[in-house]
């Protein structure tokens, strides 16, 4: 066959399969896809899978560098930022944002380690596009809070900021001031710690809470802005639980200068730290920035190294921790202008119990701005009239350490919040008992009896009670006021044979018995009242006075009662352990019923009740305004 033929012959059979494959597909033309991958390629870009977003593309088709990008990053990032310089429109700094994180990341992922040394430079080259972009005055007015790249660009902003500070051993985050040479000019950064309330020496450590995934809380609290939401470890407090005390920081990278100054290296910038405890929004040139918070992630970070939280509830309670004191606890460092709000847990039972109370109530704004949130932790197998003294005297120790000369008028409005047995011992400091509860026992006042002045003072500790001086409202969760129907006469009887009571809890009630009336004595059998179980037997003479003493004045209380039989006539309703008669007491400002098992300090309906009590009562303080 001759050439001129052989290649009319290839010609032929290109047109034939040209037409017929144009009737498949056009070389442009769409195709189906789902809602999910739609929304997917609309937003994509370098933070979701490595890919660009279009305002990214068409820059760089605007200037034909899409196939250069491929071969030479660092190149084309060195042009469009000269480009950029007299270029006043503003998405050329968005997409010199999105091609700095993404060749950091190639950086990053180097086999060979002089290469990837040099990612954080380019991650903090892109958190300063992003801020410009977001931030700076130029020619096109900024991005408004309609574009989708105003939010892409907040993420880089703080994604890039983690992987910049990320310059230690193993990656690990340095927060440290000084001159930081770019790849298109340099920078120097200040830290800056006026807004924190804080001494940075009082941390061991910061770490960055987007690396963490929180598992067993049912929400995780984040506000979104911009900054670097931070773990800060502060170095353990007088009443912290464990070697660190997490607390939720941000910091925020300012930028004083725009492309020229980084250009020729003048350009500043002044890493601020806040605490989220305080600060939610930052404000830059008169602008307002919401900061971007993660209150959540500290607080499992820490139940993640508290084994002996986890432990303390049943190991406690049968006298394997008796080593524990009976302590108060600042789950955060105490801060004057916040009113304390102390949880107190039940038997078997430990602070783990209120984290979802917890984590939600601090998020609310209002709420973390108004208040600081205490734990009490206690060996829940002692009486509780010996455990609801030591909880009096861990209050009155605490405010008396925090505030000496009683300049914090915040302190003096607390607010107590017991569940189950804890709910006794809080009732235990807002109220005056007088004598009450010794004759309740005895028939006689404590002078009467033949006791030695060492016992009498014990017996003057645990049963003659003054309201606390400083709480000011109580609010009782599943409470057994007037004892529960599972600690019966055989319960009680097992459970005194498994528990291990140290000599000073028994000591009380053995020297004691001799006093005790013949109804008492038959109440309890041959045995002597001695654990917590005791004290909330239904007919425990202590419990049923300590039910009808009225709150002291000036204090205010609520109940929040668990009935997971709400279709059961009402003389029947229970939470499985506690009796709705039993969880009723007259005389509170409110009463609110959650269907729910007794531990309902978890369920939602109870803490949204305690956000709407703790509103009210900062409301009538004058600490809010009324919603």
């Amino acid at each position: 066959m001759m050439p001129e033929t052989k290649t009319l012959a290839a010609v032929v059979l290109v047109l034939v399969w040209a037409l017929a494959g144009s009737g498949c597909a056009t070389p442009v033309g769409v195709r189906n896809i789902t809602p999910r991958t739609a929304y997917q390629d609309t937003f994509e870009n370098s933070l979701s899978d490595g890919g660009f977003s279009d305002s990214t593309k068409v820059v760089l088709a605007r200037f034909d560098l899409q196939q250069t990008f491929k071969k030479n990053p660092a190149a084309v990032i060195e042009k469009l930022h000269k480009k950029a310089l007299s270029d006043g429109r503003r998405d050329m700094l968005y997409a010199l944002a999105e091609l700095c994180y993404e060749h950091g990341e190639q950086l990053h992922k180097s086999f060979f380690s002089s290469t990837s040394k040099s990612a954080p430079d380019y991650f903090l080259l892109s958190a300063v596009y992003a801020y410009l972009y977001i931030l700076s005055d130029m020619r096109e007015p900024p991005p408004s809070a309609f574009d989708q790249r105003f939010r892409a660009a907040c993420d880089l902003y703080n994604f890039s900021l983690w992987r910049a500070l990320s310059t230690g051993n193993g990656g690990r985050l340095v927060l440290q001031e000084g001159p930081r040479t770019l790849p298109v000019g340099g920078i120097s950064i200040a830290l800056k710690r006026a807004q924190f309330p804080w001494a940075l020496e009082d941390f061991e450590e910061f770490l960055p809470a987007y690396t963490y995934a929180v598992r067993g809380i049912t929400v995780r609290n984040r506000t979104r802005g911009m900054g670097l939401p931070l773990i800060g470890l502060k170095k353990q407090a007088e009443d912290g639980l464990s070697a660190y005390q997490p607390v939720p920081v941000t910091a925020f990278l300012d930028i004083q200068g725009g492309l020229a100054e980084l250009t020729n290296g003048s350009a500043a910038a002044s890493l601020k730290l806040y605490s989220a405890y305080d600060d939610a929004e930052v404000f830059v040139d008169n602008r307002v920035v919401p900061l971007e918070t993660d209150t959540t992630t500290p607080t499992a970070y820490q139940l993640e190294h508290e084994s002996i939280l986890w432990d303390f509830g049943l190991k406690s309670f049968l006298g394997k921790l008796t080593a524990v004191p009976n302590k108060l606890h600042l789950m955060q460092p105490y801060q004057p202008g916040r009113i304390p709000v102390v949880f107190v847990h039940g038997t078997m039972s430990s602070p783990v119990w209120w984290t979802e109370m917890w984590n939600t109530l601090r998020a609310d704004p209002e709420l973390r701005r108004t208040y600081q949130f205490w734990f009490f932790m206690y060996n829940s197998n002692a009486l509780v009239t010996l455990s609801a003294a030591d909880l009096r005297d861990s209050l009155r120790s605490q405010v008396a350490r925090l505030d000496p000369e009683g300049k914090d008028p915040a302190l003096a409005q607390m607010v107590v919040v017991g569940h189950s047995q804890g709910g006794l011992l809080t009732k235990f400091t807002a109220v005056d008992t007088g004598e009450r509860l010794v004759r309740s026992l005895t028939d006689k006042d404590i002078d009467s009896l033949d006791l030695s002045d060492e016992l009498k003072a014990l017996m003057r500790r645990a049963l003659i009670v003054e309201p606390l001086p400083f709480v000011k409202r109580v609010v009782f969760i599943s409470t057994p006021h007037r004892g529960s129907y599972l600690s019966s006469r055989w319960i009680r009887k097992i459970a005194q044979k498994i528990i291990s009571l140290p000599s000073t809890i028994v000591t009380f009630p053995l020297s004691a018995y001799t006093f005790l009336r013949d109804d008492v004595k038959n109440l309890f059998g041959d045995r002597l009242p001695v654990t917590s179980l005791d004290s909330m037997s239904p007919g425990n003479p202590v419990m049923k006075t300590l039910a009808e003493i009225p709150l002291a004045p000036g204090v205010k209380g609520n109940s929040i009662i668990a009935v997971k039989n709400p279709d059961d006539p009402k003389q029947e309703w229970n939470d499985g352990v506690v009796q709705y008669s039993s969880a009723h007491i007259e005389g509170m400002e409110s009463e609110f019923i959650v269907h729910a098992g007794h531990s309902c300090q978890g369920h939602p309906l109870t803490i949204e009740e305690v956000r709407r009590i703790l509103i009210k009562h900062a409301v009538s303080l004058g600490a809010i305004p009324n919603p």
